[in-house]
């Protein structure tokens, strides 16, 4: 009796081994596309495709260099505010981050109804009634 419950444990051990294994085999696409808030909280409006499409490779750069240094900024400041012992100065670090983040929202804003302005095609007027 005893042989046999090793057996039918052994069996079952096999059979979940076997299970997850096959169920790790099943590959995962690499890349998922990005929806929402895609690249972390950076353009999610179609990606940055869409955005920097009718730029030239000096705009991109001088666009990314920006965007760097956007992130480093921010990157600095959560550094600073996590080894702030003291929760004044903690605080303080908290509302320039935030300061810098709204800033950043706002050029990002101001720069997406720029281009939805400038790539909406221009209607016609209707024509006036006589």
């Amino acid at each position: 009796m005893n042989t046999s419950y090793q057996s039918i444990a052994a069996l079952i051990l096999f059979a979940v081994m076997t299970a997850t294994s096959s169920a790790e085999s099943v590959q995962k696409p690499e890349t998922m596309p990005m929806k929402g808030m895609g690249m972390g909280m950076h353009h999610g409006m179609g990606g940055m495709g869409g955005m920097m499409a009718g730029m030239t490779e000096e705009q991109k750069d001088q666009h990314m260099r920006s965007m760097q240094e956007h992130m480093l900024a921010m990157h600095d400041l959560s550094n600073q505010i996590l080894a702030e012992k003291e929760p004044a100065k903690k605080e303080l670090l908290k509302t320039q981050q935030l300061q810098l983040m709204k800033a950043h929202h706002a050029q990002m804003m101001e720069s997406h109804h720029n281009m939805k302005g400038a790539a909406a095609p221009a209607t016609p007027a209707a024509p006036a009634k006589k």
